[in-house]
C-alpha cells in the first residue's frame, strides 16, 4: 500500500442523545465528499455520556469509529476523541449539521497550498426546520484571515466571530499544541478559534461549506447559553487566552 493512501482527514463529532437522530444525515453529507487522489477520511464519533441513545444511529461504515465517555460537554468529547485521530487535519462536524458538496476538498486545497495557514473555515448557512436556509450577515471576503483579525471583529461585534467555528478544519499538530477545545460549558469552539487566530493565519472560503441546523433541542438554543453572568465569564476567559497567546509571541509556523 502506498504512503499516499494514508493521507487522511479526521472528522470529529461530539454527540449526545437528543442530537443522535441527525447522525445519518451528517454521514450522508460526509460520504458525498470527493477528496483529491490519495486522500481519505475517518470519522470519530464521541458520545458525551454513556447512555444507549446514540449507538442505534451510528452508521455502519468501516471509516466510522464510535466511542463513549463520561459527560463533560462537546469540547471535552471532541478533545478526548483526538487521542484516536490519525489524520494530518481535523475537521469539525457537529452531529446535527451537514457538510455541503466539496467542503472537505476546499479545506484541503487551501491548507495544502499554503503551509503557513494553520486552519480554514467557510461560509455557513442556517438550516431551518422547514428545510429552507438563511445566511449570516457580514461574511468576510474569501482569502486569508490575518493573526488577530478574529478577536478584533469578535470584540467589535458583541462577541460574534466573523467566521463560524463549526466550519473549522485545522492542522492536527496545531490543535494539539493549543490543548484542543476550551474547558467551557459553551462557546468552547469560539474560544479555540480565537486561540488559533492569535498564533496563526487562517483561511475563509466564500463557498458554503456547512448547513448549520436550527432546531428546538440544540444546546445553543437553551436558556443557560444566554445567561448573562455565564456569558460574561466565558467571553472573559476566551479573550484572556487569546491575548496571552498573542503577547507571548508563540506563532505557527514557528518564527512566522
Amino acid at each position: 500500500m502506498s504512503a499516499a493512501v494514508h493521507r487522511r482527514v479526521t472528522v470529529v463529532t461530539a454527540v449526545h442523545g437528543p442530537s443522535a437522530r441527525f447522525l445519518p444525515e451528517a454521514h450522508a453529507s460526509l460520504d458525498a465528499q470527493r477528496l483529491p487522489p490519495g486522500w481519505t477520511w475517518e470519522w470519530l464519533i464521541q458520545q458525551d455520556g454513556e447512555s444507549d441513545e446514540v449507538r442505534p444511529y451510528v452508521p455502519d461504515d468501516p471509516r466510522v469509529t464510535f466511542r463513549q465517555g463520561r459527560p463533560g460537554g462537546p469540547g471535552v468529547a471532541r478533545t478526548i476523541a483526538l487521542a484516536h485521530a490519525r489524520g494530518a487535519y481535523v475537521k469539525v462536524l457537529d452531529a446535527d449539521d451537514r457538510l455541503t458538496p466539496g467542503a472537505l476538498a476546499r479545506d484541503l486545497a487551501a491548507l495544502e497550498a499554503d503551509p503557513a495557514l494553520g486552519w480554514a473555515t467557510s461560509r455557513a448557512l442556517d438550516l431551518l426546520p422547514d428545510g429552507s436556509t438563511a445566511g449570516f450577515p457580514g461574511d468576510p471576503r474569501e482569502g486569508p484571515l490575518e493573526r488577530g483579525a478574529v478577536l478584533d471583529h469578535w470584540k467589535r461585534h458583541d462577541f460574534r466571530a466573523p467566521v463560524h467555528p463549526a466550519t473549522l478544519c485545522v492542522r492536527r499538530d496545531l490543535l494539539t499544541a493549543l490543548g484542543g477545545w476550551m474547558a467551557l460549558p459553551a462557546s468552547e469552539d469560539t474560544g479555540l478559534l480565537l486561540a488559533l487566530n492569535a498564533v496563526s493565519r487562517g483561511w475563509f472560503s466564500a463557498d458554503v461549506g456547512l448547513l448549520y441546523r436550527k432546531w428546538e433541542g440544540q444546546v445553543t438554543g437553551q436558556a443557560a447559553h444566554t445567561d448573562p453572568a455565564e456569558r460574561e465569564a466565558r467571553t472573559a476567559v476566551a479573550e484572556a487566552r487569546a491575548r496571552a497567546l498573542a503577547e507571548f509571541g508563540w506563532t505557527y509556523p514557528a518564527g512566522s
